[in-house]
């Protein structure tokens, strides 16, 4: 019934102590006293039967009475009786049955004959119909506080994770239940997303929906449902002592979503618990639908973000003051400007009317159609911008192209026309001699005129890689010696010299091709040295990669550093507004470089030290060549099947240099046969073996004039 404390013996003392017992026991109500740790020290028969825990269960413990949402007020009553005298408060407490009972509570704190502080003792008595309807009221109103509080709370939750703890968290505070947990409706299944006063391990536990107890309450049509019993077949069942298990459902978008679970397992549950329940379920809809229409927003956004950052277009989206608010990385890849640069600023170039296209240059030297459209509704513009650098350059090619040609042939068809025009009204009029000359001067402008047909057709081939070569070991000191020999009674303002090593190793390549190319450099060296000079072409083997290489040096014009690569390009010539004055189309160093790469070479272009330009061809030592090639058979039979690329190296170009051919003037040497693609043959040739096509017409490009022809005429 109590726990004693120690005091003197005496019969004094013994008659006070039964005395203070019978007191206690015969009070018609309930006597608790706390000791001063807040442990029960005192509990009588009165407290045994309002109660319903004996005093040996509370003895030495914290009074199982108070609610735990009543607790802060119970530790403030305590606090307010230490220090300011008896404290009478209107309040509820708990029986060992779950029932709420509605008390006035005494309270006091017990002083010894020194002043000592002992303990508190209280006496608790049942408030009557007005007191409790009072409290009743009093509670409601805090109820619905609370509820406020938490509904709040979880509103201002936009992440859907933290909303459903929030949910049941809040639910078992309002509910007064032992535990809670939501489960998602996710079709036939319901899976539990969160909870609270559950072990953890039960997070996305999954059961059949059509057979649960969320099942039961859709088909019954009920906001609320309350069941009791047994309940060792479901997962809440890890609740020890579960009586009583409550729900009611929460919808999105008018459809079911989930379902609040309220499990009891010390407490009888009454019409406040559900109807807050229920109210809680209804809120928690409203928290949901936020939550689930911000989780579309961000996903939807996320998505509109990967596809504006994917696209190869660069894109921009710009407020209503027209500054940068989005850019993607095509746009930074083709501008330039990062995002960084340009958020917050004026796009970096102008803007066409909403829903026309302009064509604009950047200062990096892109070409770009920039599209605008403004997003109805918004007051906001896309601009849309993709690199059309590629089409504009075909666009000013074909332009060049057309120019080009067209002055070209116009000059030999003109003189055609005119001495044909001449020969048909004036034959019988005309010398022998005179009807010669312009038969004579016809044919040579026939002659251009195919020349020219020539170098197109095979720039067009060159183009397409339908360039062939016949590579094998061949003598190129001979093969440079006899082109200095045609190349030097051309010109009476050129000096041709040579400086060919004379142990100069045999190169590895086709003849004809190399012939085509070292008289494209000849001629080009004449040509952009109109004021003369002296031509170099000299040849030396590379020791360190085992190549041979050949330069052709000139005293002329010169070449600019822009221009070194850029001369490589089909239509180009490196002084391009003197076009006019050297005359050609612009192919010959395109085919050249073709030519080159096809035989496993190379062809550059360089500033001379002085004035002038050198140009130097690469090819493989036909030696090295070999031993590569000997190398991989030796591989091929210690592992058969393997390094078949090896062997075939010799006939075959190195990784990446296979671009089409190059235009070179080929050059018929005295008493050496016509290149290894001899005129006649067509594109219907067999391939060579390493697959490589040159057309065989090699022999008809432009030719430089022998002396035995007009000598005072330059090649074109």
């Amino acid at each position: 019934m109590w726990r004693r404390r120690q005091t003197t013996a005496g019969p004094d003392q013994a008659r006070i102590d039964a005395t203070a017992r019978a007191v206690i026991d015969c009070a018609p109500g309930p006597v608790i006293a706390l000791g001063r740790d807040r442990a029960v020290c005192v509990w009588n028969k009165a407290a045994e039967r309002m109660f319903g825990w004996t005093a040996a269960e509370v003895l030495g413990l914290e009074p199982p009475i108070i609610p735990r949402e009543l607790r802060a007020e119970h530790n403030a009553m305590l606090e307010r009786a230490a220090g300011g005298g008896p404290v009478s408060l209107a309040s509820r407490r708990m029986s060992k049955g779950g029932e709420m009972l509605d008390l006035r509570i005494d309270t006091s704190a017990l002083i010894d004959e020194s002043a000592e502080r002992l303990g508190w003792i209280m006496l608790c008595h049942l408030s009557d119909e007005d007191i409790a309807a009072r409290h009743y009221m009093a509670e409601r109103a805090r109820v619905v506080r609370r509820l406020g509080d938490v509904v709040a709370d979880m509103n201002a939750e936009l992440d859907l994770e933290a909303v459903l703890d929030r949910i049941a968290a809040s639910l078992r505070e309002l509910t007064r239940a032992d535990a809670g947990g939501f489960v998602l409706i996710e079709g036939e299944q319901l899976r539990l997303v969160s909870m609270d006063g559950l072990p953890a391990e039960l997070r996305g536990r999954t059961a059949d929906m059509p057979s649960s107890l969320a099942g039961e309450l859709m088909r019954s049509g009920n906001t609320v449902l309350m069941r009791t019993g047994g309940f060792e077949d479901l997962i809440w069942s890890a609740l020890p002592g579960l009586h009583t298990i409550t729900l009611s459902l929460s919808h999105v978008a008018g459809k079911p979503y989930g379902a609040l679970y309220a499990l009891y397992s010390r407490r009888k549950v009454d019409h406040v618990d559900l109807e807050l329940l229920e109210l809680l379920a209804g809120h928690a809809s409203v928290a949901l639908s936020n939550a689930t229409a911000f989780a579309e927003v961000v996903r939807q956004r996320a998505h509109e973000r990967a596809v504006i950052d994917s696209s190869a277009d660069g894109i921009a989206v710009l407020d209503g003051d027209g500054l940068v608010r989005q850019w993607n990385p095509a746009a930074h890849a083709l501008t330039g400007v990062s995002a960084a640069q340009a958020t917050g600023k004026p796009p970096p170039f102008p803007l066409p009317e909403p829903g026309a296209t302009l064509t604009r240059r950047l200062p990096n030297g892109r070409w770009i159609d920039v599209l605008c459209t403004v997003l109805e509704g918004r007051d906001e513009q896309v601009i849309d911008f993709r690199d059309v650098t590629a089409a504009k350059e075909l666009e000013e090619a074909k332009d060049l192209f057309l120019a080009t040609t067209s002055h070209e042939l116009r000059t030999p068809i003109t003189v055609v026309q005119g001495f044909a025009s001449t020969l048909a009204s004036r034959w019988d009029k005309l010398l022998d001699s005179d009807r010669h000359s312009a038969v004579r001067t016809i044919a040579e402008r026939a002659e251009s005129l195919a020349r020219l047909v020539d170098q197109l057709l095979l720039g067009s081939r060159a183009g397409a890689n339908r360039l062939t070569v016949n590579n094998k070991p061949f003598d190129l000191a001979k093969l440079l010696t006899d082109a200095a020999t045609v190349f030097r009674p051309l010109s009476e303002r050129h000096v041709l010299e040579t400086d060919i090593a004379d142990d100069l190793p045999e190169a590895h390549g086709d003849p004809g091709a190399t012939d085509s190319i070292v008289s494209q450099l000849l001629e080009n060296a004449f040509k952009y040295s109109p004021d003369g000079g002296t031509v170099t072409i000299a040849a030396r083997a590379v020791a360190g990669d085992r190549s041979i290489e050949v330069t052709v040096r000139d005293q002329g014009i010169g070449i600019a550093a822009a221009d070194t690569e850029r001369v490589f390009e089909r239509f180009v010539q490196g002084d391009a507004g003197d076009r006019r004055r050297f005359g050609g189309i612009g192919l010959g160093l395109y085919i050249v470089r073709q030519l080159a790469r096809a035989q496993g070479g190379e062809v550059t272009a360089a500033a001379a030290p002085d004035r002038g330009t050198i140009m130097r061809l690469m090819l493989r030592q036909a030696a090295a060549v070999s031993e590569d090639a000997g190398a991989g058979d030796a591989t091929d039979a210690a592992a058969p099947g393997a390094g078949k690329a090896v062997g075939a190296r010799a006939d075959a170009a190195p990784p990446g240099a296979v671009p089409p051919g190059v235009e070179r003037p080929g050059v018929e040497r005295p008493g050496a046969g016509p290149p290894a693609a001899a005129a006649g043959a067509d594109d219907r040739a067999p391939a060579p073996a390493n697959g490589r096509r040159v057309p065989p017409m090699l022999s008809r490009l432009p030719r430089p004039r022998t002396p035995s022809h007009d000598s005072s005429r330059r090649p074109d």
